[in-house]
């Protein structure tokens, strides 16, 4: 029985799957991963082939976008909205919505400049107090949600305006308050990064770890009567991810190395895609993304599936409000504003997140985040005016949105719906 309880922890397989995972060839597997796309379950495709696409067209119009020293900007100032836009894909993922993660993030900047510098309070507690109010927010957004009966849509715009007031009261009439340099959340976002040999510890640890959790999980499907990922497969998948990801490290290496910020923010995403492809509650949220009244008669407690779902996205958005505070050294009225909460929103869907609900993953934040950080990124070093930046971001989310539906479509058609 714990055999079969270990398999069906798996993200659940469709028949596809199955057939991708008996070892008929490679020849056979590229026929399963074809009929897979065209039966609309694209995946990560679209996204990386987007960032090809994009790093290709920049780096012929101007060299210095994929250097080294450029890189490690990017990734570094990827991190505080890739953080929000993680929160946002636990609440698309039930089919809901929060517009307020940018206002959440401004006052949680707000709230820490205020209790660490005006106050005296210590970083540790503030930090703890700005993060502790975006999760009451989040508990707010979900009782109004379910106890009410009110749409997130209005709910949490309503918050967008409410806290926005709240941060600029906050601030008051200065509109700003400068962290000290000299604080450690300072130095973590500004200037502290990986030990050249410990990025490499890092890398190492990454593709044996998938290695190990990819055969125990295949051991424990076989057990169970499942079919189940060959070991050749798993060296092939391990050694690749140690070459990409040790070239990587290398690359970056050659300038400033990998930041600390940017190694937590994927340790995020790792957690949380654990947590959504290993747990019951990460099932439950496809579940009630997927359709929330036959997850109900499923037994799923839908009302406090929608809570944690809410409560994480507002926890992440305050979190990654303190990151971004931190990497300009100071709260001011332009925290959260401008672009932070269309961006956040439009990482999570461009990176493979469904609008519709049910669909996405982790790693859409952090593919989304990319994307859209290199947009930016890549007209910045162009000094191409801002509105193009809009304009590009707006047409690949567009994009985005398109392919989304199309895959639904493709899949209802072929009853994988």
């Amino acid at each position: 029985m714990s055999d079969l309880k270990a398999a069906r922890d798996a993200a659940p397989l469709d028949l596809l799957d199955e057939r991708l995972r008996r070892g008929e060839g490679p020849r056979a597997a590229l026929a399963v991963i074809v009929e897979r796309i065209r039966g609309g379950d694209l995946g990560a495709l679209p996204i990386v082939l987007g960032l090809v696409v994009i790093w290709t067209v920049f780096q012929s119009l101007n060299s210095a976008f994929l250097s080294s020293a450029n890189l490690v900007n990017l990734l570094m100032e990827s991190v505080p909205v890739g953080v929000i836009a993680l929160g946002v894909v636990c609440v698309l993922l039930v089919g809901q919505i929060d517009l307020s993660v940018g206002s959440v993030s401004g006052l949680s900047a707000a709230l820490t400049a205020v209790t660490f510098v005006d106050a005296g309070w210590p970083m540790p507690l503030a930090m703890a107090t700005a993060v502790g109010t975006g999760a009451a927010i989040g508990w707010v957004y979900a009782m109004m949600v379910t106890r009410l009966g009110v749409p997130s849509f209005v709910a949490t715009l309503a918050g967008l305006l409410s806290f926005l007031g709240v941060q600029l009261y906050l601030l008051g009439d200065t509109g700003a308050i400068n962290l000290p340099y000299d604080s450690g959340l300072v130095r973590f976002a500004q200037l502290t990064f990986v030990p050249a040999w410990f990025s490499y510890v890092l890398v190492v640890v990454a593709a044996v770890w998938l290695f190990v959790t990819g055969r125990a999980l295949a051991r424990a499907r076989r057990r169970a009567g499942l079919s189940a990922r060959s070991t050749p497969l798993l060296v092939v998948r391990s050694v690749a991810v140690l070459a990409g990801l040790g070239f990587a490290a290398w690359y970056l290496n050659e300038a400033r190395g990998v930041g600390w910020m940017f190694v937590c923010f994927v340790g995020l995403v790792l957690a949380a895609h654990y947590a959504l492809t290993r747990t019951s509650w990460g099932r439950s949220l496809f579940a009630v993304g997927g359709n929330a009244e036959a997850a109900r008669r499923a037994g799923i407690n839908v009302r406090r599936t929608y809570t944690t779902a809410f409560v994480l996205c507002s926890s992440l958005a305050a979190l990654g409000g303190l990151l971004a505070a931190s990497r300009l050294a100071a709260a001011n009225q332009a925290s959260g504003a401008g672009d932070v909460n269309l961006n956040a929103i439009a990482a999570a869907v461009i990176g493979g997140t469904s609008l519709f609900g049910g669909r996405g993953g982790a790693f859409s934040a952090l593919l989304g985040i990319l994307v859209i950080q290199s947009i930016s990124n890549g007209l910045t070093l162009l000094d191409l005016d801002s509105s193009f930046r809009f304009i590009v971001t707006g047409l690949v989310l567009a994009l985005a949105v398109v392919l989304d539906s199309a895959a639904r479509r493709s899949r209802a058609a072929h009853g994988m719906a």
